[in-house]
């Protein structure tokens, strides 16, 4: 299977703790604004709010570029009642508006392939959410959120490569 390059963006973070198992992979977007937002600029505002950092572990940006966010074995801060058992996938863009780019749904099927692969999560629309799935908000926007369906069938392609 093909693996997807993920570029290290060496963060500091406030204190974080260990996820004791993976099961879901929640979905996500900028929102408000159609920006390319990097994890570096995202874990800048995560710390203004209070936050030990980037609460994603990953970050899509329009060119498929992958940045590590938060580091993969800590529990996330991104599904408000569910990080202790997700991972948290964000696709930089407001998709209310706009639409990802082919990159960044290519980029994300791979690496979601990776990611099931290497945790023993099922490849479906069960274990791989939109944030509005898990609680009352508008992430990952419309168009990314209808085109998960697609992203999925995409991964499980990656998976059997």
């Amino acid at each position: 299977m093909e693996r997807a390059n993920i570029v290290e963006t060496n963060l500091n973070f406030k204190t974080l703790s260990g996820r004791s198992y993976t099961d879901m992979i929640v979905i996500h977007h900028t929102g408000g604004n159609d920006i390319d937002a990097s994890a570096e600029q995202i874990h800048g505002w995560h710390l203004n709010n209070g936050w030990a950092g980037i609460g994603y572990h990953f970050v899509i940006r329009k060119d498929g570029t992958i940045e590590r966010g938060r580091p993969e074995w800590a529990i996330g801060s991104h599904a408000y009642g569910e990080n202790n058992h997700t991972l948290g996938v964000h696709l930089s863009g407001d998709f209310m508006e706009a639409e990802p780019t082919d990159a960044q749904i290519e980029m994300c099927a791979m690496l979601l392939a990776n990611l099931c692969t290497d945790y023993d999560i099922p490849i479906d629309r069960d274990h791989i959410v939109g944030h509005c799935d898990l609680m009352s908000t508008d992430c990952p926007g419309d168009n990314l959120y209808n085109m998960l369906e697609t992203i999925i069938g995409k991964a499980n392609f990656y998976a059997n490569q």
